[in-house]
């Protein structure tokens, strides 16, 4: 072998190691150059090129061919990076009340497809899972694409190592349903290549938030959304999803906020579950539910057509003024450095934002020395986004050892 070729070997297997990391920030946006790479991996340019080039070659990312400087740049101009977006794909699944969706989920945090189910949510976990798993592969299918693994989204705190939904209080599931099992049975019989891996939606949203939406950059970020039914929390801290010991942290939706108030499923009384969740509001507003559309719908709908309505206006009030309640015992204890709110809950800020604010920094410590910014969640269907973000982590760990396993 003469010198330049070692020269190359010896540059691309110490490069090996910064595939994973490399990979990382491409997929969240942190490296658009690869000038960017460069600095950000610590390596020199020769090794960013090896290593660009290889996660290239395993059709993952795309490096612009003409360098080229970003408008009022300057220095030497540096070649673009961007994902692949012809790559592999993750198979993406979330259940809720109202049914169910699948999706096929690129790098980048893309949602390539997606097919939403009108099947009624039954008691029987194995036949909810086995129709959301034909429904993507289907989207496989038809898509092509290779896929990397599948991840499963549920409203149900998910214990740890067993995979448990512990209690899907809104699906009528049993308590205790081995979901990630059943899931990952459904996608091997579906002939589904990779890993499959089961979660928690709202930390998958708050997962998806953090890697692409509103709560990237944040260090300490706090994510609490309601969505059809009930009401879920979840803490990112360094860069990391929080579960806890078991999977189960941040079960926020039984924070009492309202002592005199509605009974939760929980056994309590006035939880943050039942008093600011869509039939919370719709009920405060006297409005009686139909079954045309979910209760999040119905909601979102009263809210743009009727913001002025005095039952609506009541509605918001007391909803927002029990989320800031809520918020402020969560930021006494916890001191995010950025709150994202989704669900109903981004309608109830956008409707009034300053109340809000208001609320949290009255009633906690950390409010009143200066506020925590609370900002809207801005990613559609984030907890899809985020079961992706479980099947894509092994690749991302490991590109070159996830991805030949899987093509054994």
């Amino acid at each position: 072998m003469n010198g330049k070729a070692t020269t190359t070997r010896t540059r691309l297997d110490r490069g090996r190691s910064a595939l994973g990391p490399a990979l990382e920030l491409v997929h969240t946006g942190r490296a658009p150059t690869r000038a960017v790479l460069t600095a950000e991996l610590g390596v020199t340019r020769a090794t960013a090129g090896a290593v660009a080039a290889e996660l290239e070659a395993l059709g993952l990312i795309r490096v612009d061919s003409n360098p080229g400087a970003a408008a009022g740049s300057q220095g030497r101009p540096s070649h673009r990076l961007a994902v692949d977006e012809k790559g592999p794909v993750a198979l993406a699944a979330q259940v809720h009340p109202d049914g169910f969706r699948a999706a096929l989920v690129g790098l980048g945090g893309t949602i390539v497809a997606t097919a939403p189910g009108s099947v009624v949510v039954s008691a029987d976990p194995a036949q909810v899972l086995g129709a959301v798993v034909d429904a993507g592969a289907a989207l496989l299918a038809e898509s092509g694409r290779r896929c990397v693994g599948a991840g499963l989204a549920v409203p149900s705190a998910v214990a740890e190592p067993e995979g448990t939904a512990l209690n899907p209080l809104h699906l009528a599931w049993p308590a205790g349903a081995q979901v990630r099992q059943i899931f990952a049975e459904r996608v091997r019989e579906a002939g589904i290549e990779g890993p499959a891996f089961t979660g928690n939606d709202v930390n998958l949203a708050a997962l998806a938030e953090h890697r692409h939406g509103a709560g990237r950059g944040a260090r300490d970020l706090l994510c609490v959304a309601t969505g059809h039914r009930g009401v879920g929390g979840a803490l990112v801290l360094d860069g990391r999803l929080h579960t806890g010991s078991a999977g189960l942290a941040l079960e926020v939706g039984h924070l009492t906020v309202n002592p005199e108030g509605r009974p939760c499923h929980c056994g309590g009384r006035g939880c943050l579950d039942v008093e600011t969740d869509p039939l919370a509001f719709l009920t405060a507003a006297g409005r009686v539910p139909g079954p045309e559309v979910s209760l999040l719908q119905q909601s979102r709908d009263l809210l743009r057509t009727s913001p002025d309505d005095p039952g609506v206006r009541v509605a918001v009030g007391e909803l927002i003024d029990r989320l800031g309640l809520g918020l402020a015992g969560l930021v006494n204890i916890l001191n995010p450095d950025r709150i994202i709110l989704g669900g109903l809950h981004r309608e109830l800020l956008d409707a009034d934002p300053e109340r809000l604010r208001a609320v949290v920094a009255d009633r906690s410590l950390w409010g009143r020395s200066g506020g925590v910014p609370i900002l809207p969640c801005t990613l559609d269907h984030n907890s899809l986004v985020g079961a992706a973000e479980l099947a894509w982590q092994p690749v991302l760990d490991d590109p070159l050892t996830a991805l030949s396993r899987e093509s054994v």
